[in-house]
């Protein structure tokens, strides 16, 4: 359970509702993030207005780099919220499920392929405190994906560990938008 309540539907004001409304239809269900930022009206505007706009802004790295990079920071920082409705997104893209499985050895794992691992690691490497990226890792990823996609990749891990450590700080955990092995999360003390 959140450490905050979510704002009921009752309880929101005319632009949540419509908020919620729009979310519900796109997902099923409100996302218990959308439901708790709802206790700051404008950040959450500012929050949902920002979604959107990444969202569509990121279209130069193939989905299957960005979003396994994206995925693995939610793993590591063990956001079963985040890792729950990625997985969702990773299955409604129409992206390998194996690789989600997979994640705690895509160093080895022949399910990946080098520019998802070179995407991943850097992931790893942003997560870490403090951050572990190399002149290396950079250029190699320059490389492999231009200046705009290192860009990207550099600002979907980022936004990601903003997510993730957000939604872990509050308490909010998995609600079930993806079910199966995708979603085990390593938690803190706990091996892989």
């Amino acid at each position: 359970m959140a450490r905050l309540p979510a704002v009921s539907r009752a309880a929101a004001g005319p632009l949540m509702k419509l908020m919620y409304a729009y979310a519900k239809r796109q997902f099923g269900e409100v996302p218990e993030p959308f439901a708790v930022l709802a206790h700051h009206r404008k950040l959450f505007t500012a929050a949902a207005v920002h979604e959107g706009m990444a969202n569509r802004a990121a279209n130069v790295l193939p989905a299957a780099v960005r979003d396994l990079a994206v995925y693995r920071v939610a793993w590591v920082v063990g956001c079963s919220w985040c890792v729950d409705f990625g997985s969702m997104l990773h299955r409604l893209k129409g992206l390998d499920e194996a690789q989600l499985r997979e994640i705690a050895d895509y160093a080895t794992s022949p399910v990946y392929n080098d520019d998802q691992r070179a995407a991943i690691a850097y992931a790893d490497a942003m997560t870490s405190d403090p951050t572990e990226i190399t002149d290396e890792q950079v250029a190699d990823l320059e490389r492999r994906f231009g200046r705009a996609g290192l860009v990207e990749l550099t600002y979907e891990i980022g936004l990601e560990n903003m997510r993730s450590r957000t939604y872990s700080a509050l308490g909010i955990t998995a609600q079930g938008f993806n079910s199966g092995d995708a979603c085990r999360v390593p938690w803190a003390g706990q091996s892989t």
